[in-house]
């Protein structure tokens, strides 16, 4: 069975960083693109970034310069630093996996991250 599972939100000050991690198993992760996606109430799911198997990257305008997304696939395991967080910035956090049909099909369940001073 395919497990997709974020970890490492939580409450930080504007300014502040957190590093959110999500482990994933069950499909051939190396060659898989995975994806970070927000969601706020009232608000459409956004896509934050993106990493293909050789480890290129798309990030969403607002976050570039502030978020890195990176893998390690001996780990099963990839990551978003997000630097010079914003209030704008919270939401939950969904770590997606399996690109599919242009739709990622594979979700974890989400980790809350909150930027309040």
């Amino acid at each position: 069975a395919v497990e997709v599972a974020e970890s490492g939100g939580g409450l930080v000050q504007p300014g502040g960083s957190l590093k959110l991690s999500c482990v994933a198993s069950g499909f051939a992760f190396s060659g898989e693109e995975l994806a970070w996606y927000r969601e706020v109430p009232g608000k459409e799911r956004e896509q934050v970034s993106q990493i293909n198997g050789g480890g290129g990257t798309w990030y969403l305008d607002s976050v570039k310069d502030r978020f890195t997304m990176s893998r390690d696939n001996d780990k099963n395991t990839v990551w978003l630093q997000m630097n010079n967080l914003k209030t704008k910035d919270t939401g939950v956090y969904y770590c997606a996996a399996g690109f599919r049909w242009n739709r990622f099909i594979y979700w974890g369940q989400g980790t809350q991250v909150t930027v309040s001073s």
